[in-house]
This record gives C-alpha cells, structure tokens and sequence, in this order.
C-alpha cells in the first residue's frame, strides 16, 4: 500500500465489489488517503465489515461503512447511493469494481452464464456511473475539496484489447467499457467530471487462483509478463488512489494498463 497522504480528506467514494481482491486493495488506498469509503458488497458481509473497521480505524480523517448491493440491480444500485448520501453527504468518487467470469467455450456458453457476466461487469458500471454523475451535477463543485467536479474510475482489464478464448462473456464485457468510459468523458469532461479505466493484467486474486498457485502455472504465467512478476491488488490500489487525487488533474478518457507490459506481448520477442 501507498504512503499515507491527505490527497483525498473530505471526499467520500464508492467502491464496488470491496470485500475482496481488488475492490478491497482499492478500498483501502483510497482510505489510506483520507477519504471516506463505501465498502459495497454482494456477498461475505463479515468481509465487508472487517475491511471498514479496518478503513475507519487506520484512516486519518474520515470513516468507512459497508453497504450491501447487488451492482446489477438499478434500485438496489440507487439505494445505495441513497444511503451513502444521507451518511456522508455526497459522493465524490466513484470506482465500479464489482465483476465475475462465468467460463465456458462459446459454443457451450449458456445465455445465463452470457447475461450474468453482462449485467454485473458492464450493467452494473453504467448504474454506478449514471447515479455517480446525477450527485456530481446536483452538488456542483467544491474547489476546497477537489479540482474536478467528480470522479469516476472504471474496472477494467488487458482483455478489453487482448482476446481471450473460452472467455468470450468477460472480454466483451471489459471491451464494452472502453466506449463506456471515453463517451462519458467525452460528454461530460466540460462539466469537470474525470472518467478513466484501469485495465490489471494478472494479478494474485481468487478469481484467477489456478493460474499462479503452482511453481508450474506461476512459469508459464510469467511468460505472458515482461516485467517478470505477477501483480499483486495493491498495484492497483496505488493507482486508483491516485487517479482519484488533483495529482492527476488533467487525466481524462484514458485507461492505464497495470499489466507489469503483458500488453505488449512479449511472445514477439524473438519474432513471434
């Protein structure tokens, strides 16, 4: 995790899918940095409460509460808000985490299994975000607190450019938020709202836990990474921390890859 700063006292932001992984490495950098965080969660609420005490007994100026949505639900996506709202008083950042892979070859994949990958990787951003914009615009700015009117920083992955066979529900989903995000950008960039994506390469989760957990896997893993080793959820939370702060002011309709040059493809090293 990051040197604790003040890059982000006074601002409250939701993080989606924050009781694990990623979502919860987020989580906690922003928190490090001062704000208030929303720690939402699907499933697992004991995860979630732990990781808000944890937020809220380390963080230097704010608190952290742990609010129970599934992303792909409008109302339980506006309730949320609702609630953060009335707890905190507005919502200055915003990080649509949440996500799953429902694996299979295409041939074989279920529209259930296409659906469920759907609407919560890519549905479930569109939610967040449209709820996040109508509190920035409502509020309006806070020069005191922020440059940018809001903040909304979407999840991403390498495999919204790299294809990925036998995941062809998640690919489309993460492919999908590219437009999602620029056209945000793109329509309200003069509102001083800052939308961008963070696209993690491998990184050392459950969800992808086959891939490293072996010496073996682990070998044939790093062969897909330049840099040599696998990422780890704090690798993204230093990122997401700050593109959430001023530092990245002039930052917008960009997704940074945090892939350790996993698209770069290394496999052309010597020629293809």
């Amino acid at each position: 995790m990051q040197k604790p700063n003040k890059r982000l006292v006074g601002q409250t932001c939701i993080v989606t899918g924050a009781n694990s992984g990623i979502g919860k490495a987020v989580a906690l950098a922003l928190g490090q940095d001062g704000a208030n965080v929303v720690v939402n969660y699907h499933s697992r609420p004991e995860d979630a409460e732990e990781i808000a005490h944890r937020i809220s007994k380390d963080n230097i100026s704010g608190e952290a509460i742990a609010i129970k949505c599934d992303v792909s639900k409008e109302d339980q996506v506006q309730a949320m808000f609702k609630k953060t709202i009335k707890h905190f008083g507005t919502v200055d950042i915003c990080v649509p985490n949440a996500g799953l892979q429902r694996d299979a070859p295409l041939h074989e994949m279920t529209l259930e299994y296409w659906q469920e990958v759907i609407d919560v990787n890519l549905t479930g951003q569109f939610l967040c975000a449209r709820e996040a914009i109508k509190e920035f615009l409502k509020r309006g700015m806070r020069p005191e607190i922020s440059k940018s009117l809001g903040k909304i920083i979407h999840m991403s992955s390498v495999h919204q450019i790299i294809p990925w066979a036998g995941h062809a529900n998640y690919a489309a989903s993460k492919g999908a938020i590219v437009m999602l995000m620029e056209s945000i950008c793109q329509e309200y960039a003069s509102h001083k709202i800052r939308c961008n994506s963070i696209a993690p390469g491998a990184i050392k989760t459950k969800i992808n836990q086959s891939a490293w957990e072996s010496e073996e896997a682990l070998e044939k893993l790093l062969k897909l990474i330049p840099y040599q080793r696998i990422g780890v959820p704090e690798d993204i939370g230093s990122a997401a921390a700050w593109l959430a702060s001023d530092e990245s002011e002039y930052i917008n309709g960009t997704t940074i890859y945090v892939d350790g040059g996993m698209t770069c493809y290394p496999g052309f090293t010597t020629n293809g």
